[in-house]
């Protein structure tokens, strides 16, 4: 199988967490950069990284790059490019992007152009004057920035956040791929205690014993590519059968979720259950104040309510005060990994963080407070 060039995109601030999951899946060629890892790849790759992929947002293949400073440039770049190597004579390919900095910055008229640079492209292949575009789809995405054009196809479909356990939610959910990176940053591990005692729709413990369990998270959903001529059957059931074979099943987990919203607790328990996960979480409707943790140490990994989901600042403040005073009573010598967006947090918690890590959470800049277990 030819080695292909493959973009993992991501949120800002996780690009290291999918380079780490990308080298434990065996890809080593890596190249880190805002918002993607591009890496080399077979066919078969395409399959395994949308599967297994906890943190990223999209698996792209990179058709090419150049540089076009007018709409020619971009005409002939992208015509140049072997469009029918994956785009079938009857593939759907609506275009999307963006143009940053660049002489190039109106988007429709990009769109237009790349499109119809990809037509022409599929002319001189295929030998036709009009493609019907009634088969499988194949996204095109472009990105311009400095002048600089890449071209991709999205291979993925739905972002990869959307695993298919969570149909229902919370105001201002968690994105499932920020979760699951919160953790990695974590460096939990599943012979250690985890507690997010602000547990919304669950999706911290539910992405937590995924990972306790080695359960892909895609396993549940199905992939844009899985549709394409390019990409056998046979390499997609495969890489399957693989992510079957490695979950554990038997995990021994102490995963809780607690909230004092009943409605979220229903939510969460739903959820996990839809993600063959709720036997090894427990949900209990508790006030953040009276949690009670057997275990002398563990992990507290939280996104504590803030902005649509509490209301407005001066609650916000309030609980993060309550935060610190509680977690200093009921969990000692946990560590706490806290997202927030407000930048008075340590002052408010009543500590200093060991460490801060800027992440996104959607449009939302926050900051991953780390507390360090206390030895």
């Amino acid at each position: 199988m030819a080695k292909i060039d493959i973009i993992a995109t991501t949120l800002f601030g996780v690009e290291s967490m999918v380079a780490k999951e990308l080298r434990q899946l065996g890809y080593k060629d890596l190249s880190i950069q805002d918002g993607k890892v591009t890496f080399k790849g077979d066919e078969l790759a395409i399959c395994r990284t949308n599967l297994w992929l906890r943190c990223a947002e999209r698996v792209l293949i990179k058709l090419g790059d150049f540089k076009a400073e007018t709409f020619d440039e971009l005409f002939e770049g992208t015509k140049a490019l072997p469009w029918a190597d994956w785009l079938p004579v009857d593939a759907n390919f609506p275009v999307n992007g963006y143009s940053l900095r660049s002489t190039l910055f109106s988007i429709p008229d990009c769109q237009a152009i790349i499109k119809k640079a990809i037509v022409e492209s599929m002319k001189d292949r295929y030998k036709k004057s009009w493609f019907d575009e009634d088969g499988s789809q194949y996204k095109i995405h472009f990105g311009i920035i400095k002048n600089e054009v890449t071209l991709m196809i999205d291979t993925s479909g739905p972002s990869l956040h959307k695993r298919g356990y969570r149909e229902l939610s919370v105001k201002a959910p968690l994105r499932e791929t920020l979760a699951a990176s919160m953790i990695e940053l974590s460096r939990w591990k599943s012979s250690q205690s985890l507690c997010d005692p602000f547990c919304g729709s669950g999706t911290i413990p539910i992405e937590a014993a995924l990972m306790g369990t080695n359960t892909a998270p895609g396993i549940m959903r199905e992939f844009a590519a899985e549709s394409w001529n390019r990409i056998p059957a046979k390499l997609w059931k495969s890489a399957r059968e693989e992510a079957h074979s490695l979950q554990d099943t038997n995990a021994d987990l102490n995963i809780m979720g607690s909230d004092i919203d009943g409605q979220a607790i229903k939510l969460s328990r739903s959820n996990a259950k839809k993600a063959g996960m709720d036997k090894f979480i427990s949900f209990k409707r508790t006030d953040m104040r009276d949690i009670y943790l057997r275990d002398k140490t563990g992990y507290i990994i939280c996104n504590p309510p803030y902005g649509e989901r509490i209301g407005n600042q001066s609650e916000s403040e309030k609980l993060y005060r309550d935060m610190g005073l509680a977690f200093k009573e009921i969990a000692p010598e946990w560590s706490y990994y806290i997202l927030s967006d407000n930048e008075n947090f340590e002052k408010l918690f009543g500590r200093p963080a060991s460490k801060r890590r800027k992440l996104y959470n959607g449009m939302i800049k926050c900051t991953l407070y780390q507390y360090y277990k206390k030895n």
